[in-house]
């Protein structure tokens, strides 16, 4: 709580015509609160200790994204989508791949796909852990945030192994991927996932069925069906609302369609809904990522369409053809037909879409992205209203803001 301001009002009951006074404390509560994510800040409206009011203001990251990106090459774009949602890279990587394929028209071998979707839902469990792990620890559940980053650890470890980094992962390539899978990259992911399995059954039984946490959360920030879709949710905010809205099932993308997978859905909307949602979708995400390891097929992992991707280094040294294809792509870029589309996928926190815009050239024109927590963000006032001041911790939580992606 960085400031605090105490407005005195005094109004004059319609029914009785009785005077009375009320004091409305107004209390900034973040950046500068250790339960506040990033540069959000909330102007909250106190009646006591309870909010009568709210004014969210999602910061100033100044990151500026969207003019970055219409200031590079299209392959340049890649890095930059990694620091979007920081806690699941890949997802934004694949999306905005896609998002460049559809405007080329083409898409990536099925290895290079089925690739995607273990990297990608390993990305989702990385987020889910973070996102739950830290909403326990904020309201009090210490064991369980340790418990979960050590899961998290198991799959990072493996994004490293893939990609050489473990959060800038920069993977994807329009028509593929940077590198495929590595000797033994199966082996490991299934002994992951092994380890993954059991952390999530003790921390299961440790904090699902406990009366502390679940007084602590249940009923708290519960949000309507209705209010959701006018707010514009998605992922598991929706979901824990009872609608089945996932992107990989509503408008399948890349091989999901090939996978059998279950949407996790609430009936309250509520913090607690949030949690349970976000479990098991974790439990759908492994299962997703066995069948996928399971059906890997063989073949290439990037097209063999050419000035798609960077020659190799001995056709670039050994032949004219090589030399001149890395030249154009160096000096000139990817040139994707002019045009413009739309790409949405299942990102960590609900709908991740890329608007690309372009008129034939190296540079993009345009470079939209869909910030799932941004709608999340600005129904803060929606979810708070009526509770105390100390439900703003595990609300706020429930919605995993990524201050990456919110910027605007």
């Amino acid at each position: 709580m960085t400031d605090m301001t105490v407005l005195q009002s005094r109004s004059e009951d319609a029914s009785t015509g009785e005077d009375f006074s009320a004091s409305v404390m107004s209390i900034e509560i973040g950046p500068a609160h250790p339960a506040m994510h990033g540069i959000v800040r909330f102007t909250t409206h106190l009646d006591g200790e309870l909010i009568v009011g709210m004014d969210p203001e999602i910061g100033y990251l100044h990151r500026g994204f969207e003019k970055e990106s219409e200031n590079s090459k299209w392959i340049q774009v890649i890095p930059y989508t990694d620091r979007l949602n920081y806690v699941s890279p890949l997802l934004n990587n694949i999306g905005y791949s896609m998002a460049v394929e559809k405007l080329y028209g083409i898409q990536a071998p099925p290895r290079a796909e089925f690739t995607r979707v273990i990297m990608g839902e390993i990305s989702r469990i990385t987020d889910h852990l973070t996102c739950l792990g830290a909403v326990a620890m904020e309201i009090g559940a210490f064991t369980f945030f340790l418990w979960f980053i050590k899961a998290r650890e198991y799959l990072w470890e493996l994004v490293e192994e893939m990609t050489g980094a473990r959060l800038t992962t920069n993977w994807t390539r329009f028509g593929g991927n940077h590198s495929d899978l590595p000797d033994g990259f199966l082996s490991d992911l299934a002994d992951r996932l092994a380890k993954l399995k059991e952390v999530l059954t003790e921390c299961d039984k440790l904090l699902t069925r406990n009366k502390i946490f679940i007084d602590r959360v249940k009923d708290v920030g519960a949000i309507s069906k209705e209010d959701a879709l006018s707010f514009g949710f998605t992922g598991p905010l929706l979901r824990a609302c009872g609608i089945p809205y996932d992107v990989r099932r509503a408008d399948s993308y890349s091989v999901y369609d090939e996978l059998d997978f279950e949407i996790p859905v609430g009936s309250t909307g509520d913090c607690f809904d949030r949690f349970l949602v976000r479990m098991e979708e974790i439990r759908q995400s492994i299962s997703i990522i066995e069948q996928a390891a399971d059906k890997m097929p063989e073949g290439p992992f990037m097209t063999d369409e050419r000035m798609m991707h960077f020659p190799d280094k001995k056709d670039v040294y050994g032949n004219i053809e090589g030399l001149i294809d890395h030249f154009k792509l160096v000096m000139e870029g990817h040139q994707p037909p002019a045009g413009e589309i739309y790409m949405p996928v299942e990102g960590g926190n609900g709908e991740m879409g890329f608007y690309l815009v372009s008129d034939g050239s190296g540079d993009p024109v345009r470079v939209r992205m869909r910030p799932p927590c941004f709608n999340f963000v600005a129904a803060m006032p929606a979810m708070t209203v009526g509770h105390y001041v100390a439900d703003i911790v595990p609300i706020f939580g429930s919605v995993n803001m990524i201050g990456g992606e919110l910027d605007r």
